[in-house]
């Protein structure tokens, strides 16, 4: 697919004045910048900051902004700009570079699904968006697969809107009436469901039902997205904090452009509306639309085999500890990176799983661990993905102590 070039500029130069102003005023605080022999701004507030084996996970801050997104943000932090333009401007920008009908800029995923919602009951009509989370004499009912059940259900139901769950497709057929606002689908759990991702689109098309798909983590690969918009669905929520390294408090709402327009109604900065609360800055619209010119650009079959470069460094260091083996893993959906997963007889390498959990967790520096979805139960999982440089040698280097201590 050939997309509009929508490139922001790959390098906004800092100035160092700003870089001072901010330095100066915290130096008095115990940090004066970054610096090798200076503390960080985290250790000047006495936490450590952490080594990411875990994934891009929302408690741990998603991801790392690379240079680009952060120099984006900067230079749109020093002076003044029409918020309502910009966010119409850099929502046409992403569009283009993910040839996608519309695009908003949200508060993460989450943000994205209330606004969908909002966006499909109210359809931009000013009374309506004035009126949530009162729906009364509105379509308020939002279909979901029972399987699909998620705790980002409550950005649905914030909109005064009723979730009405269904199993098979006769139960959907018979749930859809004349107050059916919205059919919703988690990404993340299409093979737990009974109705797959084209049924799904096909009978809401069928019914002139708007559909709002969750692929908060579905990228890579990169066709993620705008290949669910392809597919029929009139709004995707995707996070930009995570693979795509924006902002960690941003997201996308990709789609129709009637509803993303509906969706702006509902947002922030337009007063007496339910999203007036859901402030996205003007760094944060600027650094997403530089996170996603990055994303769009990058190699990523290059980026494949970095990953598999830091596995084999973990995989060598685990070496000759009896029993271990390990195994490349990776996820179908959400997280689509390589993993390892780590395997060792319990009763060679006398340690459970939870305490190298937590012995690395414990350790100096902190080293995070978690288990995702579609991974199973089996081994010990380590995710290289958010690891930045040197970090596969730290992770590799505290996993051989540890375990080869508790083979001794």
């Amino acid at each position: 697919m050939k997309r509009k070039d929508s490139s922001v500029t790959r390098r906004v130069v800092l100035k160092t004045g700003a870089a001072s102003a901010v330095g100066g005023s915290l130096a008095t605080q115990g940090w004066a910048g970054a610096d090798a022999a200076r503390p960080s701004v985290y250790e000047a507030l006495g936490l450590k900051p952490i080594v990411n084996a875990a994934g891009t996970i929302t408690t741990l801050g998603g991801s790392v902004m690379p240079q680009e997104v952060v120099d984006a943000w900067a230079d749109a932090a020093r002076t003044f700009v029409d918020l309502v333009a910009l966010q119409d401007r850099v929502g046409e920008r992403i569009a283009a570079l993910l040839g996608v009908e519309a695009a908003l800029v949200t508060t993460g995923a989450a943000g994205a699904l209330m606004l969908g919602t909002a966006a499909a009951v109210t359809r931009g009509d000013p009374d309506r968006t004035r009126r949530l989370p009162d729906t009364t004499g509105m379509k308020n009912e939002a279909i979901v697969q029972r399987a699909h059940s998620e705790c980002y259900n409550h950005q649905i139901t914030n909109c005064g809107v009723k979730l009405i769950e269904v199993d098979t497709r006769d139960e959907l057929d018979r749930a859809i009436n004349d107050r059916t606002a919205l059919m919703l689908f988690y990404n993340l759990h299409d093979a737990a469901g009974k109705i797959r991702r084209a049924e799904w689109v096909d009978v809401a098309r069928q019914r002139g039902i708007p559909t709002l798909i969750d692929a908060a983590a579905d990228v890579p690969p990169l066709d993620a997205l705008w290949k669910y918009n392809k597919m029929g669905f009139d709004m995707v929520a995707f996070s930009g904090g995570k693979a795509l390294r924006g902002p960690n408090d941003v997201g996308l709402l990709l789609g129709r452009k009637d509803l993303i327009e509906a969706a702006k109604r509902n947002t922030s900065p337009r007063c007496n509306t339910i999203g007036r609360m859901m402030k996205v800055s003007k760094e944060d619209m600027v650094a997403m639309w530089a996170a996603i010119d990055r994303y769009v650009h990058t190699d990523h079959d290059a980026e494949r085999r970095e990953w598999e470069r830091r596995i084999g460094v973990i995989e060598k260091a685990l070496e000759g500890i009896p029993t271990i083996r390990t195994q490349h893993i990776t996820p179908s959906i959400a997280n689509h990176v390589p993993h390892v997963l780590i395997h060792w007889d319990e009763d060679r390498v006398r340690i459970a799983r939870d305490q190298v959990k937590k012995t690395l967790a414990d350790g100096d520096p902190p080293i995070a661990t978690a288990r995702i979805h579609h991974t199973g139960t089996a081994g010990f999982l380590i995710s290289v993905f958010m690891l930045r440089p040197g970090e596969d040698r730290i992770v590799a280097s505290r996993l051989r102590d540890i375990l080869q201590q508790a083979s001794a």
